[in-house]
C-alpha cells in the first residue's frame, strides 16, 4: 500500500529536478573540455581515414556522426556542404551503416567531409558518447572538444546553440 505513493513521489521528484536543469534540451557530454577520443582508423572505401592528427592540427574541426539511413542526417547535409564550401573542415564518422549505402549516399548527395571514418559497429560512437545520428562536435585546434550538438544542423535550436558556439570557436582560433 505504501509502495505506489513512494514510486509516484520519486518520479515526481525526478520530473521536478529535470524541469529546472540549466538546459533541459541539451544532453550533458563528458567529452566537452576533454581531448577528442580516438576515431576508428577504418575509412569508408575510397575516402581518407580520420587521423588523430586531423583533430589537433591547429584548426577548428567539426566531427559529424551520420548514416545514410538517417532522415535528419539527410536534412542537415546541405548545411554540411555549405560549411565545407566556406572552408570549415568536417570529418565524418559513418555510424552503424552499410558501406555500399554510405558510398551511394555520398556519391549522390556530394561529399562535405575531408575524411570519412567507417564505424559499422558503433564503437567510436560509444567512445564519443553519441546516442543517435546525427551528432556534431566542435573540436578546437589542439584537439579539445568544445561543444556537442545532438540532432540535425537545421532549425531554431541549431541557430540558437550551435551557430554561436561555432562562431566563438572560429573567432578564438583566429585570434
Amino acid at each position: 500500500m505504501v509502495l505506489p505513493p513512494l514510486i509516484f513521489a520519486a518520479f515526481a521528484g525526478l520530473a521536478y529536478v529535470g524541469m529546472y536543469r540549466e538546459d533541459p534540451q541539451g544532453l550533458p557530454s563528458t567529452r566537452v573540455g576533454q581531448p577528442a577520443p580516438a576515431i576508428t582508423p577504418e575509412a569508408l572505401t575510397g575516402y581518407p581515414p580520420v587521423g588523430q592528427e586531423m583533430l589537433a592540427s591547429g584548426e577548428v574541426t567539426l566531427v559529424n556522426f551520420w548514416a545514410s539511413w538517417c532522415p535528419p542526417c539527410r536534412a542537415e547535409h546541405p548545411k554540411l556542404l555549405e560549411y565545407a564550401g566556406d572552408g570549415i573542415r568536417i570529418v565524418g564518422v559513418n555510424f552503424k551503416d552499410q558501406s555500399n549505402a554510405a558510398l551511394t549516399y555520398l556519391r549522390d548527395e556530394s561529399n562535405p567531409f575531408a575524411a570519412v571514418a567507417f564505424d559499422p559497429q558503433g564503437r567510436t560512437a560509444i567512445d564519443w558518447g553519441v546516442t543517435a545520428p546525427p551528432e556534431t562536435f566542435i573540436v578546437d585546434g589542439d584537439g579539445t572538444v568544445l561543444f556537442r550538438f545532438q540532432g540535425p544542423l537545421v532549425g531554431s535550436d541549431y541557430e540558437q546553440r550551435f551557430v554561436p558556439a561555432l562562431e566563438e570557436a572560429l573567432r578564438d582560433a583566429s585570434s
